[in-house]
């Protein structure tokens, strides 16, 4: 098999992260979604100071790399410089078998950036396609302390144990669930009908509280 160029590599990291062209923002495809709300949860877990890589979980196709751009899209709001953000899609024949080691290396080079000192956020979207995923990103998280992880993976039964059995104190697990009704309706803009409902549902409890527990007359 013909083995992939370094200029090839660097050539996809970049194509992967199209805010530092000067934009300063996510595809336009990521911006027209709009945000589920878990996360109001996940976003504060991949800014903690705590020394923890963060596992987003969850099934194929339920929203983990729409939830990891508009997650980016936050730290460019914010104000965090754009070559300090770094997503790497693992499942890309690109990157077959190369370390998170050596994915940080080519990411220095694309940027000219220094990945051992400079505060950093690393994403890397399914994880699982890398071999012993949980050590290598074990000891990336102990080797820099400057560098904040976020990976996701699809099989979460498997990345669940693997996380809790090499992740101990070194990861934060989320699981992200397939869309919920409450969900559905918020991505419409139509959360009214169910607060409609819920207080419709209150109202009849009152009424039936009436009926069970009636007023005694004052004598």
């Amino acid at each position: 098999m013909q083995e992939i160029s370094s200029t090839d590599i660097i050539r996809r990291i970049s194509t992967e992260n199209p805010w530092w062209d000067g934009n300063h923002t996510i595809s336009q495809t990521h911006r027209e979604m709009k945000p589920r709300p878990y996360f109001n949860l996940f976003f504060p877990l991949l800014k903690a100071t705590v020394r923890r890589a963060v596992v987003l979980m969850g099934p194929r196709r339920v929203g983990k790399t729409v939830l990891i751009h508009h997650a980016i899209q936050a730290l460019l709001d914010e104000g965090v410089p754009p070559e300090s953000i770094c997503y790497l899609s693992v499942d890309s024949p690109t990157y077959n078998g190369r370390s998170i080691e050596s994915l940080l290396e080519y990411y220095g080079q694309a940027r000219g950036v220094n990945y051992k000192s400079s505060s950093i956020y690393m994403f890397l979207d399914e994880i699982q396609y890398l071999r012993d995923w949980e050590v290598h990103l074990k000891s990336v998280v102990d080797t820099y302390q400057n560098i904040k992880f976020t990976a996701s993976g699809s099989a979460a039964a498997a990345l669940k144990l693997k996380s809790t059995e090499s992740g101990a104190g070194r990861f934060t697990d989320f699981l992200l669930p397939p869309l919920t009704f409450y969900e559905y309706l918020h991505l419409l803009d139509k959360t009214s009908l169910l607060e409609e409902v819920l207080r419709d549902q209150k109202d009849k409890n009152k009424e039936k509280e009436v009926e069970v527990f009636p007023a005694k007359d004052i004598e």
